[in-house]
């Protein structure tokens, strides 16, 4: 069954490749996570690429894709929908928001308070919202792809931790080295690469995805080094707050991804490793600021790595 996650991963980062050079490892990360059924926190400086790289996800996937600016005077309901009283008909209709899609990709989702944040925790989490008590599920497959600038601060809410949780992994796009602008600057003019993508995969295909890279096993070896590794970042001398159960259900399903997109019949301690530099660092809360990648590093140093198990 990886044969098929495989190719179509291949598929996708091939085609998003058109529109973003020189970043195959965060496309694949990318691509991933998706396959994970997991939600994406992109944070990096302005202009690196962030919203690029959401369109050209949602262009590769023939699904719905709807996008929400935040800013600080959004309201919740402006995410979720609301019922409003139609005088025509004498009666309250629902108009449901643009969380009812299949990739949602939320633009500096710092900038909107956390009472608007907080409407994104059911979506995420559960894939269902509530509106005025009634509960409704959301579209399948439902991602989030958010965005955030680090380095600007005013007029910025930062995410408390139970909302970082929810994402499965956090990356960086960076700057790209002097060729890669090069080839930037050179192919794009009047248009962008974005703009003439097609989709390669359509909605109902990546849901099949997602459910056969659920089924890829993981041996009892493997699953012990996730477990050891949950530990030790709780028990880190740097950490005041380590990998949830939450978390550590997510570091198993990204390490699912990776070996399926290596077409590989089962999860190996090299699959936990890279989906780690992803899950872990945004999960933790450090003692000292900003070396939550530096304390990753170290823990999957620490953790002795099954060998002969597998």
């Amino acid at each position: 069954m990886t044969a098929n996650v495989k190719e179509a991963s291949e598929k996708l980062v091939s085609n998003m490749s058109k529109a973003i050079k020189g970043k195959k490892e965060q496309l694949e990360a990318v691509t991933a996570a998706v396959l994970a059924g997991g939600n994406i926190l992109l944070e990096d400086v302005p202009g690196t690429g962030k919203t690029v790289l959401a369109k050209s996800l949602a262009k590769s996937v023939r699904c719905e894709f709807k996008r929400i600016q935040f800013t600080p005077d959004l309201l919740p309901s402006d995410i979720t929908g609301i019922n409003f009283f139609n005088m025509k008909s004498q009666e309250f209709v629902l108009k449901k928001g643009p969380v009812f899609t299949n990739i949602l990709l939320a633009d500096e989702i710092n900038r909107a308070s956390p009472r608007t944040q907080s409407a994104l925790l059911e979506c995420m989490e559960e894939k269902q919202t509530t509106i005025d008590g009634e509960v409704m599920s959301l579209p399948k497959p439902f991602v989030v792809i958010a965005t955030q600038n680090p380095v600007e601060t005013a007029g910025t809410f930062p995410l408390p931790e139970a909302q970082l949780d929810r994402f499965l992994i956090r990356l960086s796009m960076g700057y790209g080295d002097r060729e890669t602008e090069f080839e930037i600057l050179s192919e794009i003019g009047a248009s962008h690469p974005v703009d003439s993508l097609e989709s390669v995969i359509d909605g109902e295909e990546l849901a099949l995805y997602v459910k056969e890279t659920a089924a890829v096993p993981v041996n009892a070896a493997v699953m012990g080094y996730l477990v050891d590794l949950a530990q030790a970042s709780r028990q880190h001398e740097q950490v005041k707050l380590g990998l949830s159960t939450r978390g550590l259900l997510a570091l198993k399903r990204m390490s699912q991804a990776f070996a399926a997109m290596e077409g590989a019949e089962f999860v190996t301690p090299a699959h936990v490793q890279r989906a780690a530099r992803y899950v872990i660092p945004h999960r933790l809360v450090c003692r000292q600021r900003g070396a939550q990648a530096e304390i990753t590093e170290s823990i999957l140093a620490a953790v002795s790595v099954p060998t002969e198990e597998i």
